[in-house]
């Protein structure tokens, strides 16, 4: 019988979630969602020091948003057979087989102080605490029984090193890279629990919980698989190897441009999030942008990352979670880090944005002018949301495409004045406001059929009078189909804009 799939992602609360830890939840959460299995969130917080205020809610909250929901795990009504799902509520867990191991003698108590470790590397060109070394250093391989036992109990400080045999190939499964062979030589007898706060490091707290909570596949970034050989020597030495997950490691994600992988620094240089959600440092107040409140949307977020990385095999681009989740498999993610392409984020966006509901959009973007002090009735926001929303890849760009239906224009593009407005452009713009004034029907077909038939009447220049109305009443070359403004400022809006026009561009 095949063993029930459960995935899970295991962030640590160090600050906020990085877009690449996103595309992992990701992932897991297709992969989980595609073969009926279970997607955990595990907060991996053993490492202390590094513990930041409001980074755990953080994540929650990050995965809410973009619809990654846990079946178990923190935020969620959880599984009391594997609770609890912080790594610091479970420290008499961890502790039970760090002595396990310690009694088979897989592992060693070591005493050695920072500076001792500091002294060491100074005197060995590229130190590491492994089978050549650690029998010059202070710990239970080199101290008698009656010291090291003596050294516990009168509260000395130490740590418990996993005890790595030299010249053993180790072999990691990868379902994305295939078999990975590691020879045993170059790992380091790594740290598996600190004596300071009585907390395991991640490598043994990891193996544990991964076995304990039943996961069946380990699917997590690339930078893991150095540490892979390390884990699969844990299972070994704790005789659950039968028991062990499959290991897929993700490709990084890499800069848009250059070598290396996605950092904070590149979304700061170019001008986009690198974060879900908006976060505020704690520390230094700063505060880093979100996908969110810049304007995009969860599901094109999602589309966005699934593709960075993982190949559906065909042209399609645009899909739904579902689609996602029937297509999604492990054997279609590269093993090549994928370039983050932030324009590319945009036109998911715009592409999202064009088959919204028109009222979602009205909704929010009444929001938008409600902050702006703009009150103004749904039915001629919604029109106006349906002529530019084609032009916005973002809800907030409808402002800057529409800002010239809800306020005149106090000033004129100086280019465009000296292009477009000629010596006799008063005199035609004054007609042509008497001629708007005796239109009773101000819809933007009739009013153009008016317009186009006095132009041609009175020989005049169809650019000339039409470039001229624009910059009357937007201020600029830009802006919808120009009897489309008219009829929606209406009649009087329209004539106060033309003859404002007259009189500053004339003064």
């Amino acid at each position: 019988m095949n063993k029930k799939v459960r995935v899970r992602f295991a962030p640590s609360p160090t600050g906020p979630l990085h877009i690449g830890g996103v595309r992992t939840a990701l992932y897991n959460y297709l992969f989980a969602k595609q073969n009926n299995g279970d997607f955990i969130l595990r907060i991996e917080d053993t490492d202390s020091a590094r513990f930041v205020p409001g980074a755990e809610e953080y994540i929650v909250e990050s995965l809410a948003w973009l619809g990654i929901s846990p079946d178990e795990g923190v935020g969620t009504a959880f599984d009391k057979l594997h609770a609890p799902y912080r790594q610091s509520e479970r420290k008499e867990i961890y502790k039970k087989y760090v002595d396990e191991l310690l009694e088979k003698g897989l592992a060693y108590y070591a005493f050695d102080t920072p500076q001792e470790l500091d002294r060491k590397r100074g005197e060995i060109a590229n130190f590491q605490y492994d089978a050549s070394t650690r029998m010059q250093m202070q710990n239970s391989l080199t101290l008698s029984e009656e010291e090291v036992n003596e050294r516990i109990h009168s509260g000395d400080v130490y740590v418990v090193r996993i005890k790595i045999e030299p010249n053993i190939d180790i072999t990691v499964n990868d379902l994305i890279r295939d078999e990975v062979v590691i020879n045993s030589s170059i790992l380091d007898d790594k740290v598996l629990y600190k004596s300071v706060d009585g907390l395991p490091t991640y490598h043994l707290a990891n193996v544990v919980d991964d076995y304990l909570m039943e996961i069946s596949h380990v699917i997590r970034g690339e930078e893991w698989l150095p540490s892979s050989p390390l884990h699969v020597l844990l299972y070994r030495y704790l005789g659950w190897e039968d028991a062990m997950p499959k290991f897929a490691h993700l490709p990084l994600l890499l800069k848009p441009d250059g070598n290396g992988k996605l950092s904070k620094r590149d979304g700061d240089r170019l001008g986009f999030p690198v974060f879900p959600l908006e976060w505020e440092d704690p520390a230094t107040n700063v505060v880093s942008t979100g996908y969110r409140e810049s304007g995009y949307f969860p599901e094109a977020v999602v589309n966005f990352l699934a593709l960075l990385g993982w190949n559906p095999g065909t042209e399609q681009e645009i899909f739904s979670m579902q689609e996602l989740i029937n297509l999604f498999s492990l054997d279609r993610v590269s093993k090549r880090g994928a370039k983050f392409d932030y324009e590319k984020g945009k036109w998911f966006n715009h592409k999202y944005l064009q088959v919204k509901p028109i009222e979602e959009l009205t909704d929010i973007f009444q929001h938008i002018l409600v902050e702006k002090d703009i009150f103004e009735d749904s039915g001629k926001v919604r029109k106006i949301v349906e002529l530019v929303r084609d032009r916005a890849d973002f809800v907030n760009d409808l402002w800057e495409k529409s800002s010239y239906f809800f306020e005149a224009p106090d000033s004129y593009d100086e280019k465009t004045v000296r292009k477009r407005w000629k010596e006799d452009t008063p005199a035609q713009m004054k007609e042509l406001k008497e001629l708007l004034s005796s239109i009773d029907d101000f819809s933007s077909q009739n009013t153009e059929t008016k317009v186009k038939q006095w132009i041609e009447q009175k020989g005049y220049n169809l650019g000339g009078v039409m470039n001229a109305l624009r910059l009357s009443l937007v201020g600029a070359p830009k802006g919808v189909h120009l009897f489309d403004i008219t009829e929606i400022i209406g009649k009087n809006e329209t004539l106060s804009r033309i003859e404002r026009a007259v009189d500053l561009i004339n003064n």
